[in-house]
Order: C-alpha cells, then structure tokens, then sequence
C-alpha cells in the first residue's frame, strides 16, 4: 500500500501573538507598515496578481488607503490562480505581488518564482495564528486568511444528522450527493478525508481511491467549481457535499433550512497566500502591502464584509458578524492541513489514477 504523509496533524493554535500585540500595535506606521512612506512627487506604480472577487472592498478598504499613505498606484491584474502563475512563470507580467491559494503557492515556490521576504519588514506576522504565519516556509509569504473546507446539507433532504466526513458514505446520501473533482483545489482534501474513513490516520492512497469508488456510484456529479455546486444545491439536484465554508453564504442565500457542519474528525484548512514575485523592483513596499493586508483594520473589515475569514488574533466578531466566517482560535485549531508540496509531488499521478478508476 502506497502511504504519504499528506497532511501536518491539527493545527496547534498559539495565542502569544494577541498578547504581544500591544507591544506592536496602535494603528500607525507599526503596524501598517513604514516603507514607502507619504513621499511626495510621481507615485510608485504596484502591480498586484488578484482573483478578483470583492474589487469594490479591496479597492476602497486594502488599496486606496495604502496608495494615499506610501504615495503609490495599485494595478490589478485578474484571473484564477493557474492563469495566473502561469504568466509569472511565462515572464509575460510586471506583478510585485500575488495572491494564490497554497496548493498554487507551493507550484511558485518550486519554480523558484518567489523572492524571499524579509519577516522585520512585516511586524504584523507576529499577530496571525501560528498556522498562517509560514505555511510553505519561513522564506515565504503568510496566508492572510483561512478558510475551512466542510460539509453543506440540506436537513429538509438529508434526515440524518451529519456529523462525520465519514456521513458521505451513508446509503442515505446516493443520488444527493456531490464530491469535488480530484483537479480542484479541494479534490486532495477528499482523497485525505476517504483515507481516514477507511480508517487509515496516515493517508494511504489505496485505501482512499477504494473508499472513493465504493461511493462512486451515488455521486451526482464531481464539481469543478463552486458555482456548480451552489446551482446544483440551489434547483435540488443535490442536497450534501464538501464545500468551503465562504461559499456557504450563497448556498444559504437560496436555500435557508441549509446548515455547514465542521466534520468530528476536522475541517480542513484552506489558505490563500500573499508572496512577493522574484525579481520584483519594489520588494521592500510588497513587503508593507503585505503588512497592511495582516493588520486588524485590513481584517476586521474583510471579515464584518464577509470578503475573507480574518487570520489576525485581535480581530473582534460578534456572534452575528462571524457567521459564515473561520473565525477564531478554537475553529482554527481543529482544522486538518495538508502538506503541499506532497500534494503537488503527487498531483498528476492521482489525478491520472482517477481517470481510470473513478471517472469512467
């Protein structure tokens, strides 16, 4: 049986950080970052590597103020994470920064596409849960949120309390259920979650394709993107699946009755990445963007927009303001992480094995 250690364990949560965070804080230059400054004359230019999504937010809330406090101009190109990496890796882009998930992150750090950061010039990493502050390493950027891969269900549909990733394999569940496809982001998170259903701790890949395949024929549909979850959620034509918890929202926005369960056995993490692209002329004001994506005023605000669960420790959530969100140290504490650079050493010959055996 082929056996990978594929993911860190639960992640183990140190809240030291919100208790030094007055030594740091304030919301000056300490915390926002110093480099740059207000100079005076023709602004900088930053080229920033983004999804996309909430540009009204990220424009008014991340890059307006940090353009008027170092006298720059933020340019945004757009495009999903491996359209993306691809023009990095192509030379074909001027970007300083970028953002990308950390399956894709890891894809730029092996391809040497990443500049080393200097953690002095972002002091705010010392106010992120430990599990963001290195994801893929000391010499790279932090995850400036965490999402949590989890279940959706319709209780209306599905009768049975779900409660266990191991809840997918109930017969109850054939011909509702939908499975992220092995090419998505969160596919390796499924063949990580069958393993520990078939009661292996350490993931073997054996056991997981085995277990895939005895649910195989009750699966409606392997997704590729979330959206056809949500649409598929939304008309009926299935009533459970894993899903990430910011996308939930638009489940619930059409079907109210629907609940998100965090799995016994734990969620797993989800984390976007910010890093500074080699070569890039502006390092050292990277760096400050990326300080200032890390500070509690940056956070709180994208969590109260519900644009993306906060990583600071000091951000503050009502109960209401936190729904929807991965939020807090117990949550995140519970989250299953897998190993990256695994994943990708291991990505096309899963996803090779999945054409034969699942995808028939």
């Amino acid at each position: 049986m082929k056996k990978t250690k594929l993911f860190g364990g639960f992640l183990t949560i140190s809240l030291l950080s919100a208790a030094l965070a007055g030594c740091g804080g304030g919301n000056g230059q300490a915390e926002n970052g110093a480099a740059g400054g207000s100079n005076k004359g023709e602004p900088k230019k930053l080229v920033i590597s983004t999804w996309g999504f909430s540009e009204d937010f990220f424009r008014k809330e991340v890059y307006e103020p940090f353009e008027k406090e170092h006298n720059v101009k933020i340019v945004v190109e757009i495009g999903n994470n491996a359209e993306r990496l691809n023009k990095i890796r192509q030379g074909s882009s001027q970007v300083d920064v970028i953002y990308l998930s950390d399956y894709y992150a890891q894809q730029g750090i092996d391809a040497g596409l990443f500049e080393k950061i200097d953690r002095s010039k972002i002091p705010n990493i010392d106010q992120i849960y430990d599990i963001a502050k290195a994801p893929l390493g000391e010499d790279y950027g932090p995850a400036y949120t965490i999402g949590q891969f989890g279940i959706a269900y319709n209780p209306t549909v599905i009768k049975t309390e779900v409660k266990s990733w191991k809840d997918l394999w109930n017969p109850e569940m054939a011909g509702k259920l939908t499975l992220p496809n092995i090419t998505s982001t969160t596919g390796p998170m499924l063949l990580d979650a069958a393993s520990i259903v078939a009661g292996s701790e350490a993931f073997d890949e054996d056991k997981a394709f085995a277990k895939v395949k005895e649910v195989n024929p009750g699966v409606v549909k392997y997704y590729d993107k979330t959206s056809e979850y949500v649409n598929m959620f939304s008309q009926g034509e299935i009533a459970i699946g894993p899903i990430m918890e910011m996308y939930f929202k638009d489940i619930q926005a059409a079907v109210p009755e629907a609940k998100f369960v965090s799995p016994e056995e734990g969620g797993y993490a989800v984390m976007n990445t910010v890093n500074v692209v080699k070569g890039s002329k502006n390092k050292e004001l990277a760096e400050a963007f990326i300080n200032w994506q890390l500070s509690k005023e940056v956070q709180e605000k994208s969590a109260k927009a519900k644009v993306d669960s906060p990583v600071n420790t000091n951000v503050q959530l009502s109960d209401e303001e936190a729904k929807g969100v991965t939020y807090g140290a117990e949550v995140i504490g519970k989250l299953r992480k897998l190993d990256m650079k695994a994943v990708n050493e291991q990505s096309k010959a899963w996803i090779d094995r999945w054409n034969r055996e699942i995808a028939q």
